[in-house]
């Protein structure tokens, strides 16, 4: 009789398989548009970032531990004619934040964005506060836009001394269309020499071959792959005055993007995902496990009558071992997910079960993937 292995379970969820369906078919990979799988190298969004004051918080604002709190509303007040002084105030109705926003391609001035208030001091809630006017920096120290608005907080604090209750993050808000453009970024997406580039956002080689084929089917022998990111696109002549509509029938085209075949497991939450191009060698896998159960009972034992004994109570426990039938099944060569799943199921795995038995498969050699674990 074969010996029985025991597989530790580490899991909790496998995703989509449990219900696969196989056939001898390959699988049919639907195709993509090239706009969901590449870019127009140039075109791209900046991070902007600001200091700024939260005013109206209902005392869940900064202590006065916070100087640079203090000091800022010093400052500001001083801006507007009016000497305090910084050692006189209480800021418990004002938090200091820093502010920050993704300014998108091709925004305009006079456009709005959503800006993100984070705290910065010792605030308990921004609930209910106002951003005062908050200019919004880029990397190289220019202004881009301006932020102002009352927050929108998905949290809440509240609580008494030695009992409290919290909701999500209150020391963190949103205002939409909180920041008004200022300054616009010139966006270059058409090279010196007449050309696109395509960035893709998974490289690789079948990929960017397969983009360049597609595009050779509708314009011609326009586009070559620089490598597995990038793939560079000659403007036609007929296209030299309308750029953007050369770009718009580019990203339309059709395309089935390529990628390795990859296991991703997450083992803090017992996730697994496996791609369709996933496949096994073969190799036989054994599943079984024992069960060890231990009861607990209470015997009393009483002592004579008109004795001097004492009532004693004790503890008997019972310690019974069940062990389940072992299976060992088969897989045979080039089996694929839904194979490799069913078979699984068919030794009796739980989806917990799956994650170490596909560690121990790759550690024998026999799983043709990258095995991930995040």
């Amino acid at each position: 009789m074969q010996k029985k292995i025991i597989i530790c379970l580490v899991g909790i969820l496998l995703l989509f398989f449990t219900s696969a369906i196989v056939t001898q078919a390959a699988p049919v990979v639907p195709a993509t548009r090239i706009k969901d799988i590449a870019k127009v190298q140039g075109v791209r969004s900046n991070q902007l970032i600001g200091y700024g004051l939260v005013v109206g918080l209902a005392g869940t604002g900064d202590s006065d531990d916070a100087l640079f709190t203090i000091q800022s509303i010093a400052n500001m007040l001083q801006n507007f004619g009016v000497v305090v002084d910084p050692k006189r105030l209480e800021v418990k109705n004002v938090a200091a934040v820093i502010v920050t926003a993704q300014l998108p391609p091709f925004v305009k001035p006079g456009d709005t964005i959503d800006i993100t208030v984070s705290s910065l001091g010792d605030a308990k809630s921004l609930q209910g506060g106002t951003l005062l006017q908050t200019p919004l920096q880029g990397a190289d120290g220019q202004v881009y836009a301006v932020a102002q608005g009352a927050l929108s907080v998905g949290g809440y604090a509240a609580g008494t001394r030695g009992a409290g209750q919290q909701k999500n993050i209150p020391t963190v808000g949103l205002i939409p269309n909180g920041a008004i453009v200022e300054r616009s970024v010139p966006m270059e997406f058409r090279n010196n020499d007449g050309t696109i580039t395509l960035a893709l956002s998974q490289p690789d080689f079948t990929t960017a071959n397969r983009i360049t084929e597609a595009i050779a089917g509708r314009f011609g022998d326009i586009a070559i792959a620089n490598d597995p990111g990038t793939v560079t696109v000659y403007v036609p002549s007929y296209y030299r005055r309308d750029i953007v509509g050369f770009i718009a029938a580019i990203e339309e085209l059709p395309v089935i993007p390529d990628a390795i075949a990859k296991v991703v497991i997450n083992e803090r939450t017992g996730t697994v995902v496996m791609g369709t191009n996933v496949t096994i060698s073969e190799v036989a896998v054994a599943h079984g496990g024992l069960t060890v159960k231990i009861e607990s009972t209470t015997e009393v034992s009483q002592p004579p009558p008109f004795s001097r004994g004492s009532t004693v109570v004790t503890e008997q426990r019972t310690v019974t071992v069940e062990e389940t039938e072992g299976n060992i099944v088969a897989l045979p060569g080039s089996a694929s997910v839904g194979d490799v799943v069913n078979a699984l199921n068919a030794v009796g795995a739980t989806p917990r079960d799956i994650i170490a038995i596909l560690q121990a498969i790759k550690a024998a050699g026999a799983l043709n993937a990258e095995l991930q674990i995040i």
